[in-house]
């Protein structure tokens, strides 16, 4: 599955993902087959981290 390479297109794919699919980031991110540590460091660049509670990047 190709996801986002733009950093702000990512974050709205994923938080939509983590909203609609996947109870965790971790979920996702085996399921997409995704570097969690990789995914976490390119939203960081634009100043987003994920929130447990929520299940989103803020």
């Amino acid at each position: 599955m190709n996801i986002p390479k733009d950093p702000v297109m990512l974050l709205s794919y994923i938080n939509t993902q983590l909203r609609d699919f996947y109870p965790t980031l971790q979920n996702l991110c085996k399921s997409l087959n995704l570097d969690e540590e990789s995914l976490c460091s390119k939203l960081e660049s634009i100043d987003y981290c994920y929130d447990k509670k929520l299940n989103q990047f803020i």
